[in-house]
């Protein structure tokens, strides 16, 4: 069985401490658990070194400053980072290296203890791997509502990596019952949104121009590292970037769509509501290029 690697970071061990991951570790009344009360980044690690380490990091002090969390130093959470993948048991061997699977978490702890964070590792999943070769089947389905609406009150925490996933595995499950891997949102009037837990890419040959899409970030959407370190080696490569608005016809038209993310790296989408996508090996592998190198 995989075993998660865990380091706590509090007063006594600000820069972290292992400790055993079989053993209680969160207090059942902490908010975190209890509420979604607190902050997260995932990330991956090929040979035991966090890629774009810094953007995370900067993602998640914006989340922290959102929910008025304490975040630890920089300093400290490389430090508890480092300690934590040094004792991760070994990983699996992808073109990027040895793979795992990083976490931050920062919760708001008990009303008596106060916030605290740790650092998690653990090998990257076999499942995550299957769809970085294979690709995935999405599904549209829609949010509900236009989340660049929330951008105007704050207390709606739009732009902050939160605990609180409920819908996002919810519509995972949705999905999965109804023959897909992921899915992607919409807006009332179809406009792309995001995936689940993924950011959209679409790539289109447009007369002479070869352009790159994602929806517009500014929307409620939160910005991907991922699909920001495949747009900056694309600019360099000469293409174009658009930032959308897009609509389901752009999906179905692209020469390719991917989902985008941390771990998961580039996924194809191979079926959009039960229609095949077009698919495109050669970009594929170049864009997971612009990932190696960055």
């Amino acid at each position: 069985m995989t075993q998660t690697t865990v380091v706590m970071l509090s007063t006594e061990h600000p820069a972290g401490a292992l400790v055993d991951a079989t053993a209680p570790l969160i207090h059942i009344e902490d908010q975190g658990l209890t509420r979604g009360d607190g902050v997260f980044e995932t990330m991956l690690s090929a040979n035991r070194s966090v890629r774009k380490l810094g953007a995370h990091l900067a993602r998640l002090t914006g989340s922290a400053r959102l929910l008025d969390l304490p975040m630890p130093t920089e300093e400290n959470l490389r430090t508890a980072i480092d300690l934590a993948l040094s004792a991760a048991e070994a990983g699996p061997q992808t073109v990027l290296g040895e793979e795992h699977t990083v976490k931050i978490i920062i919760s708001r702890g008990t009303v008596a203890g106060g916030p605290h964070s740790w650092v998690t590792v653990a090998p990257s999943p076999a499942g995550i791997l299957t769809q970085r070769e294979q690709g995935v089947r999405a599904m549209l389905l829609p949010r509900g509502h236009d989340p660049a609406e929330d951008s105007t009150y704050p207390w709606l925490l739009a732009g902050a990596k939160t605990l609180s996933y409920a819908v996002n595995m919810s519509v995972l499950r949705y999905v999965k019952q109804h023959g897909a891997d992921d899915a992607i949102w919409v807006t009332e009037d179809r406009r792309i949104l995001e995936g689940a837990t993924s950011s959209v890419i679409v790539a289109k040959t447009e007369g002479e121009k070869k352009v790159l899409y994602t929806p517009e970030p500014s929307h409620g959407i939160l910005p991907g590292t991922t699909q920001g370190v495949i747009f900056e080696g694309a600019r360099t490569a000469g293409w174009e970037l658009g930032y959308g608005p897009l609509y389901p016809h752009d999906l179905l038209e692209a020469d390719a769509v991917w989902l985008a993310s941390s771990v998961r790296l580039l996924a194809p989408v191979t079926h959009l509501n039960g229609t095949p996508l077009a698919t495109d090996s050669q970009l594929t592998e170049k864009f997971l290029g612009y990932l190696a190198r960055s």
